[in-house]
């Protein structure tokens, strides 16, 4: 696993941190790797191949995202 440094606005900070008090996830790291796969599963809605078992494709999709690597400029040229 990568590791980065992302600076952060102290507001979004203390929603993640909340979430973190509340007992939803572990720890911060959690909630952002959780927001980063939820991003890239967004990004790939529309190119998903309709099977019929829209639970099974997620859950493929969740597995796939877990174990790739994800290119942070890639994502960051989605917004521009």
């Amino acid at each position: 696993m990568d590791v980065i440094q992302v600076r952060v606005p102290e507001g979004i900070m203390e929603e993640v941190d909340s979430l973190v008090k509340k007992g939803l996830y572990s720890n911060r790291s959690d909630v952002i790797r959780d927001a980063l796969r939820k991003f890239a599963l967004e990004s790939q809605i529309g190119t998903i191949k309709n099977t019929g078992d829209s639970v099974q494709e997620i859950r493929e999709i969740r597995k796939k995202l877990s174990k790739e690597k994800i290119d942070l400029n890639e994502i960051n040229a989605l917004g521009e």
